[in-house]
C-alpha cells in the first residue's frame, strides 16, 4: 500500500480527516454565505484567511475520500499559515495590536455587529476553525511518521 494511505486499522485517521474536512467546508460555506448572500464585503485580512481556508475544503475532501493520511504534509502548512493570519486578525480585533498598524482599518470592518455568528466575531471563528483543523491533522502526522 502506498505511503500515507490508510489501512483498516486507520479508521480513527479517516475520522480525523473527515472532521477536518467538515470544519473547512463549514468555514468556507459560512464565509461564502456572509459574503454572497448577506452581502457583507470581507476586509483584507478576511480575504487572506479565505485564501488559506478555501483550498483546505478541497484538499481535505480529496484526502478524505482517497483515505490519504499523507495529506498532513501539505494541509498542515496551509492551516498553519491561515492560523497565523487569523491570530493576527484576532489580536487586532481584541485591541491587543495598536490601531496604527491595523491593515483593515479602511473599508469593511469586522468589528460591526453584522460580522458575528452566534455572537462570536468572525476573526475568532476563523481562528477556531484553523486551530481545530491543525489539531485534527496533528495525530495523523504522528501516525504516518511512526509507520
Amino acid at each position: 500500500m502506498p505511503d500515507g494511505l490508510l489501512t483498516t486499522s486507520g479508521r480513527h485517521t479517516w475520522a480525523y480527516l473527515f472532521a477536518a474536512w467538515i470544519i473547512a467546508l463549514a468555514a468556507t460555506g459560512g464565509a461564502l454565505f456572509i459574503g454572497e448572500v448577506m452581502g457583507q464585503t470581507p476586509c483584507h485580512l478576511c480575504w487572506y484567511q479565505r485564501i488559506f481556508m478555501f483550498p483546505l475544503a478541497v484538499i481535505l475532501a480529496v484526502a478524505t475520500f482517497r483515505e490519504d493520511a499523507g495529506v498532513w504534509r501539505y494541509a498542515l502548512p496551509v492551516a498553519a499559515l491561515g492560523w497565523l493570519v487569523a491570530a493576527f486578525h484576532s489580536l487586532l480585533y481584541a485591541g491587543i495590536i495598536p490601531e496604527a498598524i491595523k491593515p483593515c482599518g479602511q473599508g469593511p470592518s469586522c468589528s460591526s455587529a453584522d460580522m458575528t455568528v452566534l455572537g462570536l466575531p468572525l476573526p475568532y471563528l476563523s481562528l477556531a476553525a484553523f486551530t481545530a483543523i491543525a489539531i485534527l491533522l496533528a495525530p495523523i502526522r504522528r501516525k504516518v511518521s511512526n509507520v
